[in-house]
């Protein structure tokens, strides 16, 4: 009888073993295939995603707790402060949009909306770019940097704030950021003479309006607990259109000392709702124009470079419908590998 119980309890686990690997290799295959989906619009010649896509389409170290990027090929100097690492110089893009963020080395988008009352940034970079990028970089483009009444701060990272406190400071700028995000920098092991006064708490669907122009914008977690992600609308001549800003990329559950949700799935499937729901409204509204907040995510300076040559008449560089839908496949294809690899047990 006991050799029989044994011989059942035997059976039993090497069933449920085999159970487990068959459900283990379903979930890599399943995870390939998300891979796949996302591999087949990543890239051609003028239209590259490539950069979010070795980013995002890899699994996450043990313990990770963000979507930290591709797997380093060798030593990384560490970022440096001196100009010679990050000054770019300004450039106009539309004729309501100019770009004042770092170089691709650095990358950090920084966007001016001139309108007819004053200027609207979309983030504010570091504190060491800040007077050069934004402050001088304004007025090289013949801009005046005091007129800049309101910066919207996407989500409560150094990158997007720490120049934001010289320029609440400077040119008595309102800030706006989510209330989430407000308390994350509230909370944050970020260097306190950093951290700006907190100002105007955004929110979903807000209006921002300054003269004849008025951005859009949602709360969309994910990447922080209150990322903002905006609609701009952008002119070209007689033409109209509509820029379209994710507010981040990977998906974190907690940085800088601040635990932002319970687990990586959580921040996974969180992000991937926002970045659906954000295309849908965007695409609604007739978005056609990907801004982004980290030039090599989209080959920003390569597109700075074909504005800078375009010839009259010739279609906007910026301006493209389907890389909106290419970036949304990308990122939330690679999300959804990545919690296939969790299922796995491959991260």
């Amino acid at each position: 009888m006991n050799g029989y119980v044994v011989s059942v309890f035997s059976s039993v686990l090497l069933l449920t073993g085999i159970a487990v690997e068959t459900n283990a290799q379903n979930a890599a295959a399943e995870a390939q295939a998300h891979v796949a989906k996302a591999r087949a619009v990543a890239y051609r010649p003028d239209h590259d995603i490539s950069d979010t896509f070795d980013s995002m389409c890899n699994p996450l170290k043990p313990g990770a707790t963000q979507i930290s990027g591709a797997p380093v090929q060798g030593p990384r100097a560490p970022r440096s402060k001196e100009p010679y690492a990050w000054w770019a110089p300004p450039a106009k893009v539309f004729d309501n949009l100019y770009y004042v963020g770092t170089s691709n080395e650095n990358n950090q988008s920084v966007w001016a909306v001139t309108t007819s009352d004053g200027i609207i940034l979309i983030d504010s970079a570091y504190d060491y770019t800040v007077k050069e990028l934004i402050t001088n970089g304004l007025k090289k483009a013949g801009l005046d940097p005091a007129q800049i009444k309101y910066v919207v701060l996407h989500h409560a990272h150094g990158d997007r704030y720490f120049g934001a406190k010289y320029l609440q400071d400077t040119y008595r700028a309102r800030l706006i950021m989510s209330e989430a995000d407000w308390n994350v920098i509230t909370k944050s092991t970020d260097p306190a003479e950093l951290k700006p006064k907190k100002d105007i708490v955004a929110t979903d669907g807000m209006k921002l309006t300054l003269g004849d122009t008025t951005l859009t914008l949602y709360i969309t977690p994910g990447h922080t607990p209150g990322t903002l992600s905006t609609l701009v609308p952008l002119k070209d001549g007689n033409q109209r259109h509509l820029g379209y800003l994710l507010g981040g990329r990977g998906a974190e559950m907690s940085d800088y000392g601040v635990p932002y949700f319970p687990d990586m799935a959580t921040a996974m499937r969180t992000w991937i709702a926002s970045i659906k729901r954000f295309h849908d409204i965007a695409q609604k509204a007739g978005a056609d124009t990907f801004l982004s907040i980290h030039p090599q995510h989209d080959k920003t300076f390569d597109k700075l470079t074909a504005v800078r040559f375009r010839k009259p008449g010739a279609p906007h560089p910026f301006v493209n419908k389907e890389f909106i839908e290419n970036h949304v496949t990308v990122m939330t294809e690679c999300m959804e590998a990545q919690l296939a690899w969790l299922k796995s047990g491959s991260n």
